[in-house]
């Protein structure tokens, strides 16, 4: 197995202690090769900022924001290269066409639930038009996203205001992102388990020869199923979600899984269950300072969806799987200006490397969201976390 970093076993240690659960590599689980940065985070990539509101209130607002900055600027007078990667378009990503079409993002990039993403697109679009410089702006490209918390959430009451999302950017900060059942993530389920906020990064260094070193930050919102592997484990065929009231199913299926986790037997309730939990949705986000241009953009975020794969996902039909790339590299800005402008841009020869590194990053940020997590409570239902104790049982039985 690969080392980790000191200053991510610190930066590890530092979030464990805050919630008092581990991220994946406290765990030992640490995909690829190539080495994270500093934060282990999105904002690994310097001055990408993230922010977040929770909503938990009385028994049935389980909801939230989480706010994506490429940097720390006037983002519409300073737009990136951006790109839009769809795996399965059952969802809903205001803004995307215009990504498309014109290969820039000109907004803050906004995640929270199904039914508050024109609430959202509102906020972003007022806060943007406020802006210093922004008093002539006649049209603003917001760009939000979304996943169905519904089965936690009061997703019909539309709980999430404009103050929320505005809040959410507002707060937007560089440093360590907080995981798990936070912001957008806080309702969240993913393969019956807990799922929500994960964030990972890598560092990728530019041939043998260059002192250049590239990073590449994933962000995921995650709401999806499938069959779940974790590290390579195939963790669905031991561990089942139980579902009922906080504390009742998780102590004895995490007992059973410790005392003997034989994956050979499998109840076939089990396996009906995990079927069930196939539909959802998965956003991501991805932050490169690399000169990137849209269109190899395009193709990383093309290898953030196929990431999902090596974590059991089975793109079912309901699921709405999108990720938003952008990169931060000045000479990739795109201004007012109307001239002739000179591009720094990364050769197709050269992104292999960086492609390697999202796979591994969102690989590592689902790992990190479901870890996280924390048992969450709504309506009488609780959605439980994945038991550390069972899953760390599950990985020392396969040698990981």
């Amino acid at each position: 197995m690969r080392s980790v970093t000191l200053a991510s076993l610190l930066v590890s240690a530092l979030m464990l202690q805050q919630t008092g659960r581990p991220r994946a590599r406290d765990l030992g689980i640490a995909p690829g090769a190539l080495t994270p940065g500093p934060l282990n985070a999105i904002t690994d990539v310097a001055d990408v900022r993230v922010g977040q509101v929770t909503l938990i209130e009385g028994d049935s607002v389980r909801t939230g924001v989480t706010a994506i900055l490429p940097h720390g600027g006037n983002l519409f007078q300073n737009k990136v290269a951006g790109a839009v990667f769809v795996g399965n378009a059952f969802g809903k990503l205001a803004g995307s066409t215009q990504v498309q079409e014109l290969g820039t993002i000109e907004t803050p990039i906004v995640l929270t639930n199904t039914l508050s993403v024109g609430t959202a697109v509102d906020a972003v679009v007022r806060w943007t038009t406020t802006q210093a410089g922004n008093e002539n702006v006649r049209s603003v490209n917001a760009l939000v996203g979304e996943t169905n918390d519904g089965t936690l959430n009061d997703i019909r009451g539309q709980h999430v205001t404009r103050d929320h999302v505005v809040a959410a950017i507002n707060g937007a900060r560089t440093g360590t992102v907080d995981e798990g059942a936070v912001g957008a993530g806080t309702g969240t389920v993913a393969f019956g388990w807990k799922g929500g906020i994960g964030t990972s990064s890598r560092t990728v260094r530019q041939g043998a020869s260059s002192n250049e070193t590239w990073t590449v930050g994933v962000l995921v919102q995650t709401n999806y199923g499938g069959k779940l592997v974790i590290n390579g484990v195939p963790v669905w065929k031991a561990l089942t979600p139980q579902r009922g009231q906080p504390g009742a199913g998780v102590a004895a299926n995490a007992d059973r899984s410790r005392r003997s986790p034989d994956l050979s037997r499998r109840s076939a309730e089990g396996a009906k269950a995990e079927g069930a939990e196939a539909d959802g949705s998965c956003m991501i986000v991805v932050a490169t300072d690399a000169p990137l241009d849209a269109k190899n953009l395009q193709r990383l975020a093309a290898r953030a969806i196929f990431a999902l794969a090596r974590t059991g996902s089975t793109y079912s039909n309901g699921s709405g799987d999108f990720a938003i790339a952008f990169s931060t590299h000045p000479s990739q800005r795109v201004t007012s200006a109307t001239g002739p402008q000179t591009r720094t841009v990364l050769p197709t020869e050269s992104v292999s490397n960086l492609f390697e590194a999202v796979l591994d990053a969102t690989e590592e940020a689902v790992d990190n969201s479901l870890l996280k997590a924390t048992d969450i409570t709504a309506g009488g239902r609780t959605i439980r976390a994945i038991p550390i104790d069972a899953l760390q049982a599950l990985l020392k039985q396969y040698g990981r």
